[in-house]
């Protein structure tokens, strides 16, 4: 093969590169050291990974996180995914913003195999515990909102703005003069957290299985506003 054979090619996506990595792992060669040493001597890899700070972009980022995005644990690393509809190229601006903004890391922007799926990545380590979102699929997991956003009505707010632009709609049917404003979501324990923050903000939604409705008309326009929902 030619020396340039592998350029762009990883043990995930090549059975030849895979062989190579798990050998080098056999024989304990860490073929990189020198490189990552180099780098992390000029600033380029982290070697420390201070807690966020606690503000209202990190609360709506974990909104979004916990709505769209999924953290998948590797041996050295974590990986942050926001999946995205690739229509949606202002909400897909947005979190590549906030998540550079937060992490002090640019990610990647992928195309996915689904056409219409855009995936925002970042790699880094101890991804979850800094964001307080669990590994993993969490439809069945207990989830608990930050505790220092609750005390705090625009972290609420933005903390409710990421969820709802994961996973919220807002569709008018004007000839019955019908409006809904819906967050859904699978996990119980999500739904809960959605259903006590509108109350806490003076709203007044209906539960059912998998969605929270807004149905009233005013409430409907003045969480729209208060969330600034689909507005970037």
């Amino acid at each position: 093969m030619p020396s340039n054979w592998s350029n762009g090619l990883t043990k995930y996506t090549h059975p030849s590169v895979l062989k190579i990595s798990e050998t080098m792992k056999r024989r304990k060669i860490d073929n990189f050291k020198e490189w990552r040493e180099r780098m992390k001597k000029e600033g380029k890899i982290k070697t420390v990974y201070p807690n966020f700070k606690k503000e209202k972009d990190l609360a709506e980022l974990i909104g979004m996180v916990l709505g769209d995005g999924h953290i998948g644990v590797f041996p050295r690393s974590e990986a942050l995914t926001i999946a995205c509809n690739s229509k949606n190229t202002d909400l897909i601006s947005r979190y590549a913003f906030l998540v550079e903004k937060i992490f002090k890391k640019r990610p990647s922007i992928l195309k996915s195999g689904n056409i219409n799926c855009v995936k925002i990545r970042l790699y880094e380590k101890h991804i979850s515990k800094r964001l307080g979102v669990p590994t993993g699929s969490r439809k069945k997991l207990k989830i608990l909102a930050p505790e220092w956003v609750l005390p705090n009505k625009n972290y609420v707010v933005r903390y409710l703005r990421g969820l709802y632009e994961a996973e919220g709609s807002a569709n008018i049917h004007k000839p019955t003069c019908t409006y809904k404003f819906i967050f859904s979501n699978r996990n119980e324990s999500l739904l809960n957290i959605v259903f006590l923050l509108l109350k806490r903000l003076g709203f007044h939604p209906h539960r059912s299985t998998d969605k929270i409705q807004i149905s009233k008309r005013e409430e409907f326009f003045k969480l729209k506003e208060l969330l600034q929902f689909r507005k970037y």
